[in-house]
């Protein structure tokens, strides 16, 4: 079993990553944890880490500076950053400083889940002796190293698309498209193509909500709610 510390600020966000974590075969969480301190705590506390999900914009530091840190105490842990695609030289970075892989924000349980099955073909390829053939090494790195999503359709913004969701999972309730454009300062419009978006990828999940009169209004929840 690959043991997973999930490392995010925010956490409702930590949760829905462990939850997704735990649907993956063979990988159970270990920990959780909100701050670059609590993450190298975590580490050196737990009896046994093998993999860190970890955000790159935590309250006290960054996600790669939690990484120098850890290759300097002399933690050889494997590191996933996830980051925005706006953070290239991040990303870039990460790699050069022991990230294993990358994730760019926002992703659904499918690109997570992508990651760690690569993740751990190539812990099974090692352990095994590291007698795979080159083309077979460098295919599971390509898949480590490939963006985590598919590109988001022309015209909408990766930025965008994670003020939304983040707003959709901070939410108590089903909101309309009304309600997240106050929220996040979007016109109508854009939060509404927004949402139709996490829809269509099974992010969230459409209500229908009906009043005395009219057409019922459109209501989203985030789709891993209970």
């Amino acid at each position: 079993m690959i043991e997973v510390l999930v490392v995010d600020d925010d956490v409702r966000v930590a949760r829905v990553n462990a939850a997704y974590v735990e649907k993956v075969p063979g990988f159970r969480v270990a920990g959780e944890a909100h701050s670059a301190a609590e993450a190298l705590n975590q580490v050196e506390a737990l009896p046994r880490v093998d993999l860190v999900l970890m955000d790159h914009h935590l309250p006290d530091a960054t996600g790669l500076s939690v990484v120098q840190e850890m290759r300097r105490r002399g933690h050889q842990t494997d590191v996933i950053m996830v980051t925005a695609a706006r953070d290239v030289a991040t990303v870039q970075a990460a790699m050069r400083h022991g990230a294993l892989q990358y994730l760019v924000k926002p992703f659904a349980y499918a690109g997570l889940r992508a990651k760690l099955e690569a993740y751990a073909h190539l812990r099974r390829t090692l352990e095994g002796g590291g007698e795979a053939e080159q083309a077979e090494v460098d295919r599971i790195f390509g898949a480590l190293s490939a963006p985590s999503e598919p590109q988001l359709p022309k015209g909408h913004s990766p930025a965008t698309a994670e003020l939304v969701r983040r707003t959709l999972m901070n939410a108590e309730v089903p909101l309309s498209a009304q309600e997240i454009a106050e929220r996040t300062g979007l016109s109508r419009q854009t939060a509404q193509r927004y949402l139709k978006l996490l829809e269509r990828t099974g992010r969230a999940r459409l209500t229908l909500k009906y009043g005395d009169a009219g057409r019922p209004e459109h209501r989203y929840a985030w789709a891993t709610r209970a």
